[in-house]
Parts: C-alpha cells; sequence; structure tokens
C-alpha cells in the first residue's frame, strides 16, 4: 500500500487556502458509498458520482470559502460513463493547480462482488444485460491505472459496513486526530414533553429556581445574572462536575462504536432558566476539550405566562 500525497503544484501555484481532498474511486460494489458517508461523519464535505474534470473547480469553490470548507471528498467511479476516462488528466491538472489529494481505491474479491450484485439484483454497469463477472473483470482492467496512483487500497472482502468505516477513519484522520462526535445539546421544558431524538436526558429540577427571585423571572438562563445564581449553589456546581465526568468517559466510546452525532437533552419544568443555564456551561466546557458542539433553547422563547416555572 503506497501512502501519501499526491502534489507536484506548478510554480507560483499556491491555493487561496489550505484544503485537504481526497478521492474515492474503485470497484462497484466494493463500498464506495459506505467510504463517502464515513467521510461526511469525519466532517468532510462529500460530492457523490462526480465528473473527473469538475475536481479542480469543486477544489477552487472549496479553496475561496475562507476557512468554511477545509475538508472535500469525491465520488468518481464508472458511473460517469465517458467522463471517467478523463480521471488521470483531470488528477494531473489538480496536482498542477497545486491541490495535494489522496485516493482511496476500493475493491473485493470477484465472487463477493457477484454475490452483493446479486443480493442488490442491481446490473453491473459494464454488463447492464451480461454477466456480472465479464463487467467486474472489466472493470478491473479499466481501473488499473487509477489504482496504480492509490494512496490506501481497501480490499473490503470481508469488511462489514461498520468495519469499512472503522477502516476509513484510521486511514484518513490525521495521527492524533479525533474521529468527531457532534454533540447536540437541547435545553427544554418538561411540561412541553421530550424532544423525541435525544439520546440522554438529564432532569435539573433539583436546582433552585430562578423564577422565584424577583428580577430573574423575566430572563432566561442565558442571561449571566441566572447563570450566576444557578451556579452559586453547591448541588449544581456538583452537578456539572459528575456530568463532565460522565461524558468525558461515554463520548469516546460512542466514537469507537461509529456514533457521529448525540443529542443530549438537559430539562427543567418551563425551559427558561436552568436548563438553559446548564446546557450553556456544559457546552463551554465541552468544546474547551475540543468537542463540536452545537446548542438550542428549545422551550426558553416560549411565552413568560406559558413557561413559568413551579
Amino acid at each position: 500500500m503506497t501512502e501519501g500525497l499526491h502534489s507536484t503544484p506548478s510554480e507560483g501555484a499556491v491555493p487561496m487556502n489550505k484544503i485537504r481532498l481526497v478521492i474515492v474511486t474503485g470497484l462497484s460494489g466494493a463500498g464506495k458509498t459506505q467510504a463517502i458517508k464515513s467521510l461526511e461523519d469525519l466532517g468532510f464535505f462529500c460530492v457523490d458520482n462526480l465528473p473527473p474534470a469538475l475536481l479542480g473547480k469543486m477544489a477552487e469553490l472549496g479553496s475561496g470559502t475562507g476557512g468554511k470548507i477545509v475538508r472535500m471528498a469525491f465520488g468518481i467511479d464508472l458511473r460517469g460513463g465517458e467522463f471517467f476516462g478523463s480521471t488521470v488528466d483531470a488528477l494531473a491538472r489538480l496536482e498542477l493547480a497545486g491541490y495535494p489529494y489522496q485516493i482511496l481505491f476500493l475493491e473485493a474479491a470477484d465472487d463477493t462482488l457477484v454475490r452483493r450484485f446479486k443480493e442488490t439484483r442491481r446490473p453491473h454497469p459494464l454488463a447492464p444485460e451480461g454477466r456480472i463477472l465479464e463487467g467486474i473483470r472489466r472493470e478491473r482492467q479499466l481501473l488499473q491505472e487509477l489504482r496504480g496512483k492509490a494512496t490506501h487500497i481497501i480490499d473490503t472482502t470481508d469488511l462489514s459496513p461498520r468495519k469499512l468505516r472503522e477502516e476509513v477513519q484510521r486511514l484518513i484522520t490525521d495521527d492524533g486526530e479525533k474521529p468527531p462526535i457532534i454533540v447536540n445539546i437541547v435545553s427544554f421544558g418538561f411540561k412541553y414533553g421530550l424532544p423525541m431524538d435525544a439520546d440522554l436526558v438529564f432532569d435539573v429540577r433539583f436546582m433552585p429556581n430562578p423564577h422565584y427571585v424577583e428580577g430573574l423571572r423575566g430572563l432566561t438562563g442565558s442571561n449571566a445574572e441566572v447563570s450566576q445564581y444557578v451556579f452559586r449553589w453547591p448541588a449544581a456546581r456538583r452537578f456539572m462536575k459528575e456530568i463532565t465526568r460522565l461524558l468525558e468517559f461515554l463520548l469516546p466510546q460512542y466514537v469507537s462504536e461509529g456514533k457521529s452525532q448525540l443529542v443530549i437533552a438537559i430539562g427543567c419544568t418551563g425551559g427558561r432558566h436552568r436548563s438553559v443555564a446548564v446546557t450553556e456551561a456544559l457546552a463551554q466546557t465541552l468544546r474547551s476539550k475540543g468537542y463540536t458542539v452545537a446548542t438550542e433553547h428549545r422551550d426558553a422563547a416560549k411565552n413568560l405566562e406559558e413557561s413559568v416555572e413551579q
């Protein structure tokens, strides 16, 4: 297996910003779609079945986002028909433009590919009316040159979808970099029901209620005054320590199982004060530990009279 980046930039050819490109290709039925989904979970902007002639244009567009897109993956295969023949030339132009790239090439044994096509009842793109095996053998010949340029070659013959995902993440993830998991923290009010997509739910109604404090009732947990009140109590501070310790254990376990998103729901009675303050504090803590965190305050904006906490 050859590893490294293909890059022979021409003099003066410097991309607008550093961008990482991965080309996913290989035999039909070898798992390219699953590999692309795995790269999406790693934070790549992915386009499947891209005509090779558009490689340079897509890299240019990604580089022009001012750092908003720093990882791109493109699926290229024989579904592109006559466009596929220009793949090697397109890669050469990409190199001349100064864009380094990696090629992830997927393959599998003939009998495995035949079985997969029979199970899905799909015709092989090179043998729509003929024998599947003939199409597979012809495809191997057409892909020989591209296979020779591959940075990574994965034989998926004995790989389950989960094992393939792990292998893609192992090969593509930088040294020392953890596969990302996106943590969504949602504050809510129990009186309005649980968030339907919650993976973990925590009840913070044991904390003293800011609703009964003059001057805090009309605010939300996003206000500094409310947050300071919530966390002035030892029980609230102890809760933050314990939930942080729990998540420091759980999040790596979810990552190792291939989970790419986690929804944590924090609830109080009306979803306006305590749950919001805890959500913001927890998000800040997890971000400081390197996690990607999004927050949502589902019920904080509801009419104050409707969301009065008991």
